[in-house]
Parts: structure tokens; C-alpha cells; sequence
């Protein structure tokens, strides 16, 4: 985890404190449902508790027994012993480490996926409210990178509302898929340890049964979380770099907030550089990246082995911190992104109305020109003004004009006809309509 990129309540779920005070919640619940059944003594489980509650775990001391063990979950025991004293023989009955490790960290999993959750809502106010605010402000689409048909800056941010409600029901669907505990002993046929102690630290820590555990919880769960924080990485991604090219300089018709004092280049004092989606993408990538870990993590040896370890003591934490970061980050740029409506019309305008090429076209064939002539006839006319932008960078050729003078056109379409399909409110009466399907609360 890297300071720079993480907030400190995500941050919180992955230090060595917390992972071993949940440590110490699992084998203590465990040990409540042993003497449950009998199998150790009531007041050893009572011990347990009120010294475990009443300890500091010492992570440098944890650390120094580690050194010694080589394994990380009996340092923590080890410790353990050395608050609760002699009932401490009773802890970890019948249980394995992967017992402790995989429900921790799905533990671990699931507050993560809670904040995440957290910063989507977060982030899906800030689209829905400046969706409305911009419903009707008329701009350029563009199809690969080339203007298109008029749109609406409030259905672009209509469109980001209805992804990232998409990446809101990814992420409850991960929540419960990694949402699952295991107390099964060693390779999971819980020969030293009764069902019935799974069932109650799964409840008690907020988690599922797994149904078969192997030794460890089938990693195929952890494979379909991380994949899915890459999938909302990457919807990040794609409005950061939506805002990206509306911020260049040709374009300007938004961009990210820039405060007072602010420097965009420490050689050019008049940069004004998109610089927080910038790091959005980068951090898109980072995400995304580990996905594909997560999902090599599925083949494991026979009924458990430890290559999956490693990796996840990485991208456990790397990767909600980041994501976690991020969403954050495009929250804060979405909510204070400025817009500038008159520059959208302005853009629009260049090419002297080639955005209503379709219309022309298909009141052509309804006429009853074939489709081959209209789009020729369209065309003809269309590429004047292509000529004469790239020439000027703005046209001085009217669209509309040279398809009135136009006497092939004009056989087949009335001057009012014609006119009547550079009405701007045409591309727009179904926006209404759009809105309601994607705000439906």
C-alpha cells in the first residue's frame, strides 16, 4: 500500500493489528462453540475472552516468535499463550491455520467491500446530480473521436450513473460470494474439529458456511472478487478518460476543478492539465492487474498448498486500497468538474451543421431516393464543409446552404423540408424518456 494512493478507514482493514485481533475473534468463538459441545472446559473459553479482550497484541513481538516458528499463525498462538496462560492449551482444538487465515481474510474481504460499496453510493449521487443539472445541455457525440450526432452532457453523465449502478450490484454479488468461513481442520473433513463450531463462527463473524473447504476455501470466490474490482477499475477508467479528452485544449468543454494556488507544469505557467483522471487511468491499470493473480490462484495442489499466499497478502490489500482511493478521487472530480455549455455549442457549431446529415438522409429515402443516391446527394454537399473545417479549423461552408442549393436535393425536398431537419430539439425529445429508465427510484 502506498500512502500517496490510500485513505486510512480501507487502510485500517489490512494492518497486522486488526488481521490479529480477528485472528483472536475466530479462535475465540470457535472455543465457545467447543465447550458448547464439551469438548474444553467453559471457564477455559470464558479465560480466553477476557484476556484476549483485555490484550494489546504486540505485532513485534508476534514477529520475534515468528522468526523462531517460521509460521505466522502459531507466533500469533504463541503469543496468545503468554496473556491467557495455562488455558491457552485449549485454543485451535482440532482446527488448522487455514481455518484462521482464509476466514480472516474473508473477513477482511467483506468490511472492504462494504467501503466500496460506501464510496460507489457516493460516487452514483455525484453523476445523478450532475446528470440533471446539464440534462438539457445540448453537445456533440463523437464516434471515433469525430463528431457525430448531438447529445446531452446530462446523459453522458446519465450513462456513468447507469455503469457504476451496474458495478454497485458487481460488488454486493462479490461481497457474498467471498462472504464465507471455514473451521474444518486439516484437508477439510473435520475429523478433529465438529461442523457445529464452523456454524457458529461463521455466524458469529457475519459469514456463510462453506460448504466444502478442502483444507482451504475454494479460491475460485477470491478469483470472481478481484475480478470484479478490475471490471469497476475499469468503468473508472473510462470516465476519467471521457473527462481527459473533453479537457484538451481543441475541446474545452469541461474540466477538472482547478484551486487557487494550483501549478499545472513547473515549466509552463499556463498548464492547466487533467492530471487527477490522468492518475485514474494509472490506477485503473493497477487494479485490473490484480485480477489476473486472483484468478491463477484457483488451481491449487491436491487439498491445499500455499502459493495463493503470497499473492494475496499483496493484492488483498493493494487492491481495495487503490480501488477504494480511486473511486473517492473521480467522486471529488465528478462533483467539482466544470462544465461549459456555451463551449459545447460552440464545438457543435464548427462544422456548419453536418450533425444533421442523417436527417437529410433519411427524409431523402423517403422521399423516394434510394438509399445510394441520398447518401451520395448527402455526401456531395457534406464534404464541402469537410473541406473547408480542416482548411480553417472552422468552417465557413454552410451545410445547410449548399444542400438549398443543391438542385438534386431540391427535386426531392421543399425548402422547408430541408430546413426543418437542422431542428437540434429533434435529437433530444427522448432524453426524458432515457432518464426515467436510469433514475427509476
Amino acid at each position: 500500500m502506498i500512502p500517496r494512493y490510500s485513505r486510512p478507514e480501507m487502510t485500517e482493514i489490512w494492518t497486522p493489528e486488526t488481521r490479529f485481533r480477528i485472528w483472536f475473534e475466530i479462535e475465540a468463538h470457535a472455543m465457545d462453540a467447543l465447550a458448547e459441545i464439551g469438548v474444553v472446559p467453559k471457564e477455559a473459553a470464558k479465560t480466553v475472552w477476557e484476556k484476549g479482550n483485555a490484550a494489546v497484541f504486540d505485532v513485534a513481538r508476534i514477529d520475534e516468535i515468528e522468526r523462531v516458528t517460521k509460521h505466522d499463525v502459531i507466533a500469533f498462538l504463541t503469543h496468545l499463550a503468554e496473556f491467557v496462560g495455562p488455558d491457552a492449551r485449549f485454543i485451535h482444538q482440532g482446527m488448522t491455520s487455514s481455518d484462521v487465515l482464509d476466514t480472516c481474510f474473508n473477513v477482511q474481504l467483506v468490511r472492504a467491500a462494504d467501503l466500496l460499496i460506501a464510496d460507489v453510493d457516493a460516487l452514483l449521487a455525484a453523476c445523478k446530480r450532475r446528470a440533471f443539472e446539464y440534462k438539457d445541455a445540448v453537445c456533440i457525440g463523437r464516434s471515433h473521436g469525430i463528431h457525430a450526432e448531438p447529445v446531452t452532457f446530462g446523459l453522458k453523465m446519465a450513462e456513468a450513473y447507469a455503469e457504476f449502478a451496474r458495478c454497485r450490484k458487481r460488488l454486493v454479488a462479490a461481497r457474498e460470494e467471498v462472504a464465507t468461513c471455514a473451521i474444518s481442520g486439516a484437508v477439510g473433513t473435520f475429523a478433529n474439529i465438529d461442523p457445529r463450531v464452523e456454524e457458529h463462527v461463521a455466524k458469529a463473524m457475519g459469514l456463510e458456511v462453506e460448504p466444502v473447504s478442502t483444507q482451504v476455501i475454494p479460491r475460485d470466490r477470491h478469483a470472481m472478487f478481484f475480478a470484479t474490482l478490475g471490471v469497476v477499475a475499469s468503468s473508472i477508467e473510462r470516465l476519467a478518460i471521457e473527462i481527459r479528452h473533453l479537457q484538451r485544449t481543441e475541446v474545452l468543454e469541461a474540466e477538472e476543478y482547478f484551486s487557487p494556488g494550483q501549478k499545472g507544469s513547473s515549466a509552463m505557467p499556463h498548464k492547466r492539465n487533467p492530471v487527477l483522471t490522468e492518475n485514474l487511468t494509472g490506477l485503473a491499470r493497477m487494479v485490473r492487474a490484480y485480477a489476473l493473480p486472483a484468478m491463477e490462484n484457483v488451481a491449487l495442489w491436491h487439498e491445499r498448498d500455499i502459493s495463493h499466499s503470497s499473492v494475496e497478502r499483496m493484492i488483498g490489500p493493494d487492491a481495495t486500497v487503490t480501488l477504494d482511493f480511486a473511486l473517492a478521487r473521480l467522486t471529488g472530480v465528478v462533483d467539482r468538474l466544470l462544465v461549459y455549455p456555451e463551449r459545447m455549442v460552440s464545438n457543435m457549431d464548427r462544422l456548419g451543421g453536418l450533425v444533421h446529415s442523417q436527417r437529410i438522409l433519411l427524409a431523402l429515402t423517403q422521399k423516394g431516393v434510394s438509399r445510394e443516391d441520398s447518401y451520395r446527394l448527402v455526401q456531395r454537399n457534406a464534404m464541402k464543409v469537410w473541406d473547408s473545417y480542416q482548411k480553417a479549423g472552422a468552417s465557413d461552408v454552410d451545410f445547410l446552404t449548399e444542400l438549398l442549393n443543391d438542385a438534386e436535393v431540391r427535386a426531392a425536398l421543399s425548402e422547408d423540408e430541408i430546413r426543418d431537419r437542422f431542428d437540434l430539439g429533434y435529437h433530444t425529445k427522448h432524453v426524458d424518456t432515457i432518464f426515467a429508465r436510469v433514475f427509476k427510484d
